[in-house]
């Protein structure tokens, strides 16, 4: 395993990071305190010019190299938001912010984009320009799309971009990076259905909604089974079923949400209009009215070959072949660094968590980086940045 002796002596400071941001979580856009501590880092580094406010609370870093003037320039990108968690940790640096939680390892992802921040900033052993590019609301709510839209690239040119993740459940000192789809498309809809309300004992007086809502449910499950080609991927899952107040009360209305998960967008234009067709015809056979509302979220996040390439060959020299997985199954997970990879070409990698002091999946309420891999994902990101602008 190739960590320079200079990234080594970082790991003090790195932990003392990310720990840090774990106990003081911040959501969404809402980053003031995350955004201004990454911001002064960068300061401190010496980099050649650090902006805020890059959609609305993103901060960007830039370094340029030593070596001649390329003119070549790359993004490496980190998400610096957390999750609507209550975190049942109990170490020293657990969430100070109830109800918010680093349950998903972006405390990480900014720490190791740091780690490889103040390296290359001493070190400069590159030719052209590096925009480290912290990211906010990475969970749900697009950030990235926010990002450039607000005029990312137009400020910060980038010939490529490169993201990193966790996964727990991977050996830590092990990658993994395919081409092609890393993870699904995620889109999100609200049903609801009026019927009307009756007493629980005379349900012939009413049109029930909760068993039209139930047997709706059902028949969503149909339509990655029987609608969907049988070697295309999907997901349909309802996550949200809302109705009635009391005991002896048939109400009026119930709503139920969800969310689908696809790769590619005719898949995800059958699941669109068959979730409409059947929501239709479960209202018209139940007596009930209904309103469809269905947002397209994320795109699946899809890896350039050529880049894909390159990472794939930076990891190999970083920790041997035998650690770098080039074939595991795409997740239905989603991530909105898929918007990057539709602007830019590309690469989005996974980084082994091992079990971590938590030993939890992501979105956990038991979950903690693990702070081991923080030397290996800095490390990971100056090779990176060294092998693209080599002179």
């Amino acid at each position: 395993m190739a960590v320079s002796p200079a990234i080594a002596e970082l790991v003090p400071d790195a932990q003392r990071w990310r720990r840090h941001l774990h106990a003081h979580p911040e959501l969404l856009y809402d980053l003031d305190q995350t955004a201004a501590f990454v911001a002064e880092r960068l300061r401190e580094f010496g980099c050649d010019e650090v902006r805020a406010g890059v959609g609305r609370s993103g901060v960007v870093g830039v370094i340029k190299g030593r070596k001649g003037a390329s003119g070549r320039a790359i993004g490496l990108r980190a998400d610096m938001d957390a999750l609507h968690i209550h975190e049942r940790n109990a170490f020293a640096h657990k969430s100070q912010n109830e109800g918010k939680m680093h349950a998903c390892g972006h405390d990480g992802h900014t720490t190791m984009l740091l780690g490889a921040a103040k390296y290359l900033s001493q070190h400069r052993n590159f030719d052209g320009t590096v925009n480290f590019i912290f990211q906010p609301a990475e969970e749900n709510e697009g950030g990235a799309r926010v990002m450039i839209q607000e005029g990312l690239f137009n400020k910060f040119p980038c010939d490529t971009v490169w993201g990193m993740h966790n996964w727990p459940g991977m050996d830590a000192g092990q990658f993994c990076v395919m081409p092609g789809a890393m993870m699904a498309g995620f889109d999100i809809f609200e049903i609801t259905l009026t019927g009307r309300g009756a007493h629980a004992a005379m349900p012939h007086n009413g049109w029930d909604p909760i068993v039209a809502g139930s047997a709706l449910v059902q028949a969503l499950q149909t339509i990655v089974s029987r609608n969907t080609h049988p070697v295309e991927a999907g997901v349909v899952s309802v996550t949200q079923f809302h109705g009635g107040d009391t005991w002896n009360v048939i109400p009026n209305e119930i709503v139920i949400r969800g969310t689908t998960r696809s790769f590619k967008p005719e898949v995800q234009a059958l699941i669109e209009r068959r979730i409409r067709e059947i929501c239709d015809g479960v209202a018209a056979t139940y007596g009930c009215t209904v309103k469809f509302w269905y947002d397209r979220r994320y795109p699946p996040t899809v890896n350039s070959s050529a880049e894909a390439e390159l990472s794939r060959n930076v990891l190999v020299d970083l920790v041997g072949q035998e650690n770098v997985h080039t074939n595991l199954t795409p997740t239905m997970g989603a991530e909105d660094f898929a918007f990057i990879l539709q602007a830019k070409p590309g690469c989005y990698i996974w980084i082994g968590n091992g079990a971590g002091e938590g030993g939890c999946m992501l979105h956990n309420p038991g979950y903690d980086f693990n702070d081991e891999i923080l030397p290996l994902g800095a490390s990971y990101w100056v090779k990176l940045v060294e092998r693209c602008l080599s002179r």
